[in-house]
This record gives structure tokens, sequence and C-alpha cells, in this order.
């Protein structure tokens, strides 16, 4: 299955695109589509996964709007067909 990934902000620019399609097995988690990312778009590793391959905590992964760390099922989230994906790092700024 082919599934999309929208990138935000130095992600976007580290990728070259703002839309990424990967190309994932039926029975694909939100891990394997990151996998799946990074290796697509080099750039991205040392900025998504940190030394020991593990995702930085401060990266945001959603699915279908929905943070995958915070909504109970992390990296091992299942993901199927018209999910929509999207990688965000750290938000900061605004008013006071």
């Amino acid at each position: 299955m082919e599934l999309e990934w929208k990138l935000f902000a130095d992600l976007k620019e580290r990728a070259g695109d703002g839309r990424v399609t990967v190309e994932l097995d039926e029975d694909a988690t939100v891990e394997a589509a990151l996998v799946a990312l990074v290796e697509a778009r080099p750039g991205l590793d040392g900025r998504v996964f940190d030394a020991d391959g593990q995702l930085f905590d401060h990266v945001n992964v959603l699915k279908n709007g929905e943070n995958v760390q915070t909504s109970g099922g992390g990296l091992g989230t299942p993901v199927e067909a018209g999910d929509e994906l999207a990688l965000f790092p750290p938000v900061s700024g605004g008013r006071r």
C-alpha cells in the first residue's frame, strides 16, 4: 500500500518536499512507515532518529491528526490505506 507523509518546517526542507509517498506492506505500523520515510529521504535521519535509532522525543508523529505517542499506540500503531501521516518538529514561539 502507499501512504503519504506530510512534513513541516525544517523537516520539509531536509526532505526536499512537504509530501513524501512511501510503499508499505499491508500490515505495516507507524514505525515501518517512518523507517520507509527516512530511507526515501536520508536527510531526515539525524533529525528524526538519534544515534541509537530511536525517535527523538521532540519529534511529533501524527496519524489522522492524533499524536501516536500520546494516543496509546506509539510507533506500533497499525496504519491502513488512506491514513494521513504527519511529522512535526518541536514548535515554539507565538504571542505572550
